[in-house]
Formats: C-alpha cells, structure tokens, sequence
C-alpha cells in the first residue's frame, strides 16, 4: 500500500513523497518532478531518538511528561522559556506555542535565518509575496544572486533549460560554472553592484518608465542616491568591470527576467538594504507583476493564512536569548548550542538553566546538556500539513505509519493544557481549519486560496501602491577591516546542524596551508579547530564553513541585523592560523 506524504524538512523544495514498502520515493507528477535530496533518499538510516531520558536515564513518555509538569510547577510562569526552531516545518508545530503563550510562559521572535532580507523586502514593497519558482519557465535570463540551486533546491534546474544564466555570488559553485555569466564579486558587497547597475540602467534609458512612472515614482531620487557611488573606486574594491555591468545590461535587455536571490547575501548588519537594492534594480526594469519576471527569497510560507493557535505573550528575541533569565528551558525543534550565533556565550548563558528540556528528533550539542529529553514523531508517524516559501501549494501530511516512538507536537500539548485547564479542540479540527485555506486547481494539486501567481500586478502593498526606493546609503567598503570574509552557506549533505555535518573549513589552495592540516580560524567572538580542505573555486580572501560545521557559531557575532532582530552570521571577518 503506498500513501501520499510531504517533506518536513525546512528548505525550498517541500518534496512531495510517495512512501511505500517502508521505502520514500518522490511523486513523479509533483512539484520536484519524482526527485528527491539526500536528505530524504536516505532517511531511512538517520538515527533517531527512541526513548525519553531524564538524567541520563530511560524512562517512559508517561514518566517524561509526569516530569516535564514537574518543572513548569516549581518554576514562575515568566521564568519558564519556550524556544521553537523551524527544523520540522509544517504548521501543527505552533501547537507548543498555543500552550505555553496561554499558560503565561514567554516565547521567542526573530529568526536565525532570512530576517534582514525580508525585512527589506517588505520596506520596500509592503509584503513579501514571493514570485512563485515555477514562474522561471517563463523567463528567458535568470540570475541567481548568491543561491547555489544544485545544493538548495535542485528543483529548478529543470526549469532553467535552455535559459539565459547569470550568477552572482563569490564562489564559482556548479551553476556558476555552466552560467553564461559569472560575477565572483568580493562577499558583502551586493548591495554596490545592484546599486551601480540601477544607475547604468538609468544612465543608458533602458528603465522601464511606464512601470515606473504608474508604480514606483520615486525612481529619479533613487538615481541621484545612486550616484554617490565612486564608480571606478567601487568597482575596483568590489572586483567587478565595467564590462561585467555592460555584459549583464546587454544580456537582459529587452527580456522576461527572474532574480533568484539566497539567504547569504543578506547575513550581514545591512541585510535589510542590501535586498531592498536588488529589488529597486527589478523595479527598474519593471519586473514585478509580469509573468515569467520577479524576486525570489524566502517567501512569507504563512501568507494568507491565519493561525487558530494562541501566541501572544512576552517575547525574547531567538538571536541573543538570555537563558540564564530562565529557570525551565523548553527547546523544541532547535539546536541552539550549534544554530545560535556567539557559541560562547550560548554556552555560558544556557548553563544557568535548572531545568533544560529537549523536544526533537536527533542528538545533538543541545541534547548531550539537556536534562530531560523528550523523543518526537517523525512526520511519517503524524499527522500535518505544510506551505512553502518557495511556492504556493499547499502539502497534506498524513500519518502513514504507527509508531511508538516518541510523541506528537499535537499530543504533547494536548496533555499539558488538559492538565492545566487550557482549552484546546481535537486535532482533527486544527487539520480542517488549515484546509480551509486550500483550493484545488485544474493540476490536481492544492494551493493556498487567493495567492496570486504574479504578484504585485496591480501595484505595491504600501499604502499608496508605489515601491519604496532606499532613501540613504549608509553601506561602506570595508577593506580597512583586517581579516578574510566569512562565507556560511548549506551544506549539501546537511540542513541546519542535522544530517551529516561537515568538520572542515575550505581555502584557496594558494593560501600556503596543506590538505587536512588543523588550523584555528578565529574572530573577535571566539575559534574554533577545524581540518583544511582545498577549493580553488572560492576567492583568495573568503573562508567557507558550511552552517551546520561544529563550532562555526563560535565565530559569529549575536548583534542583531539593523531594524529587525535576525542574526547576522558572515559580519565578522576571520583570520586563519597554523
């Protein structure tokens, strides 16, 4: 007997499964074409964890969740901490919230992940309705701007078929190799291309002034903010010609374009204006609410849907959490000793907690210090439903398999707020309130209701329908800054810090250090030891970690990105030594 399922995991590319056998196999006629990622093709040899332990002892669910209301009794309610990651990523998970937000505990906001560039996005437009990955087939040139689709979401390269390429990210990664186009620009500097390919549009009136001038009237100003960029200096410090920006202009005259846009171009203070630049460059050439044309990022994956779960309560920000303000710790979904920006303190802070509670699925740093551990269900053993950020289906999640291992999101709370007196309706009725919000279309599958395919068509989300240009730069070249950039990107054999994590850090081969040698990269926040492997695809001035790499964090800074709280994980430069 087969079933129908979808991915859990927190990425582009929401498989749609088919498991069967005991086996997963992707859904031929779905969104990624019958495929699958590692991740997915062998989760079968992931290892769980099976039974609950309190102290380093086995113990039964019933005995965890005895223990678990144990804790939540002798602590204050605002000394009590729920800290949710978004690993599983379907919308039942938010059932924890609704418990602990109606007890009276405080929960977490901001995010370690897209913060800064959604936040730009929305100055600038109003919301973040994505443009839809499928609209790419309908493109003719396509830029991907620091994505890595082989690695992120390999499901687009179908899409790219006889395309137009331009890549524009520091590493000549595998699509940066067939591209007809590659810009290897110096890291934390995007936001100077984007700015200086806006003024050269302009300059040589290839604006599309009907869009312009209809939404986004503002563009003059923006042009003169522009043209406070040295044009030679910056060009030279960014390592790029006037050639390339002559190269990309002509490449994309006249044409449908789709700007695909990665999470690392914004993992910087200035993230927020940085996204905002490339999407002024898009409005330049008037590529919203056209087909085939548009920004990808992340996506708001909640956008027209609103949550039955009860969430207000005081809140900390997820970046710089002071556990030690704690007395009970309730880490679902999360791994904050590795995830979290600044180990160091995390470290120091989250040993000041009496009572650490882990809620997940594997082992990891936060586990081995945590006092109670809870397993949870996989996906196969539960039921949910899933959106994205990169699309607008929607993804039912059946239960196809019983399992006793672990406990649900669903049940968990179902037991405290029974034992609390906190209301909370059958499951079956959150499932029904989710589908409310799906309408099946003439594909078989289901979408979310009422989101538009081409966003923005009939203007803006701000108040008076116009985008909203940057009105100040206030973005400088950093070269008086010692030290080599930082580069965290994904991984393609890990997510976040599950799966199988890296344990190296890569350099250009001509930087004098040998293959495996034990080196110490460090920054103003701390080192970490990690073995040398070759890459001669990076620049000479760039040190990549891959994000789930043990101790990277020991080296990021846990300031906020301006004007949202989200971390900023390649601010700091680093140093290499023997």
């Amino acid at each position: 007997m087969s079933s129908i399922t979808a991915c859990p995991l927190d990425c582009y590319d929401a498989c749609e499964i088919v498991y069967e056998n005991g086996k997963l196999k992707g859904l031929k006629n779905g969104y990624t074409q019958g495929f699958l990622c590692p991740h997915l093709n062998h989760f079968h040899k992931n290892k769980f964890i099976e039974k609950p332990r309190y102290n380093g002892k086995e113990i039964s669910v019933p005995e965890a969740l005895q223990t678990l209301k144990e804790m939540i009794e002798e602590s204050e309610k605002d000394e009590i901490l729920h800290y949710r990651g978004n690993a599983n990523f379907a919308l039942m998970q938010e059932v924890t919230d609704h418990f602990f937000a109606s007890y009276g505990a405080v929960l977490t906001e901001g995010t370690l992940c897209d913060g800064a560039g959604e936040a730009g996005i929305v100055e600038g437009r109003g919301s973040n309705k994505n443009m839809p990955i499928t609209e790419i087939v309908k493109s003719d040139v396509v830029i991907f701007w620091g994505r890595n689709p082989h690695t992120t979401s390999s499901h687009i390269l179908p899409l790219i078929k006889n395309k137009t390429v331009i890549v524009i990210d520091p590493v000549k990664t595998k699509i940066a190799k067939i591209a007809d186009i590659h810009i290897q620009l110096k890291p934390h500097t995007d936001i100077f291309l984007a700015m200086l390919l806006s003024r050269f549009l302009y300059i040589e009136d290839e604006c599309n002034e009907e869009f312009l001038d209809k939404y986004a009237s503002e563009y003059e100003d923006y042009y003169e903010l522009t043209q406070n960029i040295r044009i030679k200096a910056v060009l030279e410090e960014i390592d790029v010609s006037l050639g390339d920006l002559g190269d990309i202009l002509r490449v994309i005259k006249d044409k449908k374009v789709a700007i695909v846009c990665g999470v690392g171009i914004q993992k910087y203070s200035n993230g927020a204006d940085i996204m905002r630049a490339i999407d002024a460059f898009a409005a330049m050439l008037g590529l919203f609410g056209k087909e085939g044309c548009g920004v990808s990022y992340l996506g708001a994956s909640r956008d027209g849907i609103t949550s039955p779960f009860f969430t207000k309560s005081k809140k900390v920000s997820k970046v710089d959490t002071e556990f030690g303000n704690f007395k009970t710790l309730f880490i679902q979904g999360a791994n904050p000793l590795s995830q979290m920006p600044d180990t160091t303190r995390v470290k120091e802070s989250i040993s000041k907690v009496k009572n650490i509670v882990y809620f997940g699925l594997y082992e990891n740093e936060t586990s081995e210090v945590a006092h109670l551990i809870i397993p949870a269900k996989s996906f196969l053993y539960k039921n949910d439903i899933r959106t994205s950020y990169s699309h607008n289906k929607i993804s039912f999640m059946p239960k196809v398999i019983s399992s006793d291992v672990g406990i649900s999101e669903y049940d968990l709370s179902a037991y405290l707020c029974k034992e609390y007196g906190i209301s909370l309706e059958s499951e079956e009725f959150y499932l029904k309130y989710f589908k409310k919000f799906a309408v099946q279309k003439i594909d078989g599958f289901w979408y979310v209701e009422d989101r538009e395919t081409v966003p923005y068509r009939d203007g803006f989300d701000t108040d008076d329908a116009q985008f909203v240009f940057l009105d100040e730069l206030d973005s400088k070249i950093d070269e008086e800054e010692s030290g080599m950039y930082l580069i965290t990107c994904k991984s393609p054999v890990s997510l976040n810090s599950q799966f199988h994590r890296d344990d190296s850090v890569y350099l250009h081969s001509s930087l004098g250090f040998s293959e495996d040698e034990i080196v110490t990269v460090s920054s103003v926040s701390g080192s970490v030891e990690l073995k040398v492997k070759h890459n001669d695809d990076l620049r000479k001035d760039c040190v990549l970690i891959y994000s789930g790499t043990k101790g990277v964090n020991n080296l990021t800074t846990s300031k906020h990105a301006l004007y949202t709280k989200s971390a900023i994980f390649q601010e700091n430069k680093v140093e290499i030594n023997k």
